[in-house]
C-alpha cells in the first residue's frame, strides 16, 4: 500500500507543479484535478470512504464551476484544429486518467467487506468508554473526554474563519 500512496503522491505533485506551469488556465484547473482525484484515491487505501465520498463530491462541483467560469470569462474563440501537440496532450490525459483508475480499481480492493470493519482505533472508544468517561451518550463522553482537543481546535479555526470572512466583508463595506 505503501508504494502506490508514493505512486499516487508522485502524480499529485506532477499534477501540482504542471498546475503552475500551464499556458491555458483550462489545463491548470484539469490538473487540480488531478490532485483532487489523487486525494479521493488516497483515503480509499487509508481506508477512509467517508472522506473520500465528500472528497470526490466537493472536486467534481468545484471543477465543473472551475471549467464554467474559464470557458465563460475567455474573450477569445477556441480554435478546433487538432495540432500535433493538442493530440500528444489528449493522449496523454487518457494516460493519466486510465493510470488514476487502476489505482482507484486497487483501493477499492483493499477496503474492507461492507458491513464489517477494522477496530484498529475505535476498539479504545467501544470498549469501556462510556466507563471511563462516565457519560450516558458515547458519542458526547467520546467528544469531549477523549477527543476535546481536537474539538477545540476545531472551533477556534471555525471561528477564526468566520471572524476572519466578517472582518473582510466589514473593510469591503467601509471602502464603498
Amino acid at each position: 500500500m505503501e508504494i502506490t500512496l508514493c505512486i499516487i503522491l508522485g502524480f499529485m505533485i506532477i499534477g501540482a507543479v504542471y498546475a503552475l506551469h500551464a499556458r491555458d488556465l483550462l489545463s491548470s484547473v484539469i490538473a487540480c484535478g488531478i490532485d483532487g482525484f489523487g486525494v479521493v484515491i488516497c483515503f480509499l487505501l487509508l481506508k477512509a470512504p467517508d472522506l473520500a465520498i465528500v472528497q470526490i463530491v466537493i472536486e467534481t462541483i468545484t471543477i465543473i464551476i472551475m471549467v464554467a467560469v474559464v470557458l465563460d470569462s475567455t474573450r477569445e474563440e477556441f480554435d478546433l484544429k487538432l495540432g500535433k501537440r493538442t493530440m500528444i496532450n489528449m493522449f496523454t490525459g487518457f494516460i493519466v486518467i486510465g493510470v488514476l483508475f487502476f489505482f482507484f480499481n486497487l483501493a477499492i480492493e483493499s477496503l474492507d467487506v461492507f458491513g464489517e470493519h477494522s477496530l484498529r482505533m475505535s476498539e479504545i472508544y467501544l470498549n469501556g468508554a462510556a466507563e471511563k468517561t462516565g457519560s450516558a451518550n458515547l458519542v458526547t463522553g467520546v467528544l469531549f473526554d477523549f477527543r476535546a482537543y481536537d474539538t477545540v481546535g476545531e472551533a477556534v479555526i471555525l471561528y477564526t474563519a468566520a471572524l476572519g470572512v466578517l472582518t473582510l466583508l466589514r473593510s469591503k463595506a467601509l471602502k464603498e
